[in-house]
């Protein structure tokens, strides 16, 4: 187990604020470069494009990655150098067994549930207005 990469808390933060895009692309540059635990950055990693895939209504992206993506973090719950493994886990475990449950025909209905606005512009945030709550990322002591 290394100290989080100086990027993390940015990382965090885009993911936090949906900013999945960018998210991707910080943590994609973490996980490249960290030879530690580089299992623990691609699952972040995962999770956060599983969510650009389903707020561009890519029910099939959103629910591969939502699922290798919580497999990979499993190693690291419940938490890991004081990051809440376990609630990120335990929500997107409960955005993909909504995916399931609804179905890929109604793809816009489980996104508008979960994400709420639904946007294709990687550059623009949707609005926070889902039913399901959406996994943060904290501080253990934060939750």
């Amino acid at each position: 187990m290394t100290p989080l990469h100086p990027n993390f808390w940015l990382g965090a933060d885009q993911f936090n604020n949906r900013e999945f895009y960018a998210c991707h692309d910080t943590f994609e540059a973490i996980w490249m470069e960290t030879l530690d635990d580089r299992t623990f950055y691609q699952g972040l990693l995962q999770i956060a494009v599983a969510l650009y895939h389903l707020s561009n209504l890519n029910w099939q992206g959103a629910t591969t990655l939502l699922g290798e993506g919580t497999g990979r973090l499993r190693p690291y719950l419940p938490e890991y150098e004081g990051i809440d493994v376990a609630q990120v886990c335990e929500q997107a475990q409960a955005i993909l067994a909504r995916l399931y449950a609804d179905g890929k025909p109604a793809v816009a209905q489980s996104a508008a549930a979960v994400i709420g606005l639904v946007s294709t512009d990687p550059t623009e945030k949707p609005a926070l207005s889902g039913t399901l709550p959406l996994p943060k990322i904290r501080k253990v002591a934060e939750s």
